[in-house]
């Protein structure tokens, strides 16, 4: 899991081919655990009190706030591109990815393209990366 995990930066400016569902949520899980870790090290907690009401909030501040942007903005074409080639497992386009755009309705369909399994053998995308051993791309 670990090498999947690192693999969309092999693949940084790859808009082609096919993800597997493992690669895609290896990477997501990698950047979440990063993120959740600056923030438990680094990150400063407020408390917001309000009438009838008390919420929480822990942020970076200072030099870790812009570590962690700059993680982000690192890691942004690497996540599209992964993305991307998780829709085109699915035999999609990877234009669908606009439908981020759309506040939380598209955000949840794009969560559910996600969770589904690919196409079974080669697509319009490329060979099943399911079957590497079928395929010189992924040798």
């Amino acid at each position: 899991m670990l090498p999947l995990m690192f693999l969309p930066y092999r693949r940084f400016f790859d808009f082609g081919g096919r993800s597997r569902r493992r690669e895609f949520w290896s990477f997501w899980l990698f950047n979440v655990v990063v993120y959740v870790g600056l923030l438990a090290l680094f990150g400063q907690q407020t408390a917001m009190v309000r009438p009838g009401m008390v919420s929480y909030e822990t942020h970076l501040t200072g030099m870790w706030e812009t570590v962690g942007d700059t993680f982000i903005l690192i890691n942004l074409i690497p996540f599209l591109a992964v993305s991307v080639r998780r829709l085109h497992d699915q035999d999609r386009s990877g234009w669908l990815m606009l439908l981020g755009l759309i506040p939380v309705l598209g955000w949840f369909a794009l969560f559910v393209l996600c969770l589904l399994d690919g196409n079974p053998g080669e697509n319009r995308y490329g060979p099943d990366p399911k079957k590497p051993w079928d395929a010189e791309v992924f040798r």
